[in-house]
């Protein structure tokens, strides 16, 4: 039996996007495909974020835009902090060297990402025009870096998207040990204090799972996502005190 050839969405400049529910499914190629092609400008991509859409493709690809059912969400009170991470980030609050800092180097957050070794992957999804769309979008007051630093050096750190009380995580990189988790903690921390209750995290990995992420149907998160990015967004700024919202539990 021969597998039925399954259409695809190809987007002009200023089209819509199609519906989520014709999405591939996980009978298809490319499970959660939803469009290509389209530009990736800033009013862009805050359009498919707010309706639960991104994008993700490499330098052989048009711009090819997912939403993967079921989706992978990080809900900040599953957030597992388990004991070695713990005494990291104890060691790391305590010690005057160290500090978290918010949105201080994005681009060199989102490059370090881009060149961050991945395993089982040869290259990376954040190509050149994705660099500079999110640049673009953290200029514009929706994209954030959340930056672990060490004696002065950038150590590690993540980049994330903010729309209301919703954020979408992206990408980390890590220089040392735990770096990359302490700047997931110091994220989770900073949702809790302002009543950010989800971080989307989109694809599935056992990374993200042993960190509390789960699975959720793309339904339930779009109706979360409907009823929290209309809200306003935080002020983005960390405190040393955020951190007893997780060294207390």
């Amino acid at each position: 039996m021969t597998q039925t050839q399954r259409s695809l969405t190809w987007l002009e400049a200023g089209d819509a996007f199609p519906p989520l529910e014709s999405a591939w499914g996980e009978q298809d190629p490319a499970p959660g495909l939803l469009a290509a092609n389209g530009n990736l400008d800033t009013n862009t991509l805050l359009d498919a974020y707010s309706q639960g859409i991104f994008p993700w493709f490499n330098n052989e690809q048009p711009v090819l835009w997912w939403s993967p059912n079921p989706r992978m969400v990080l809900e900040t009170k599953n957030f597992k902090l388990h004991r070695s991470l713990r005494q990291s980030i104890k060691h790391f609050r305590d010690t005057p060297d160290c500090e978290i800092r918010f949105d201080s180097a994005f681009e060199r957050v989102i490059k370090a990402c881009s060149t961050a070794p991945r395993a089982g992957q040869g290259g990376t999804w954040i190509v050149d025009s994705m660099v500079k769309a999110y640049i673009d979008l953290h200029k514009a007051g929706h994209a954030h870096s959340v930056e672990t630093w060490v004696n002065g050096e950038l150590v590690g750190g993540l980049y994330c998207i903010n729309l209301g009380r919703m954020v979408f995580g992206e990408s980390m990189f890590a220089n040392q040990t735990d770096a990359s988790k302490i700047a997931l903690a110091a994220l989770v921390a900073f949702c809790k204090v302002n009543a950010v209750s989800m971080i989307d995290c989109q694809q599935n990995t056992g990374h993200l799972a042993s960190l509390g992420a789960a699975e959720i149907e793309r339904t339930q998160f779009v109706q979360h996502l409907q009823r929290n990015a209309k809200e306003a967004s935080p002020m983005w700024d960390f405190q040393t005190l955020y951190w007893n919202e997780l060294l207390t539990v």
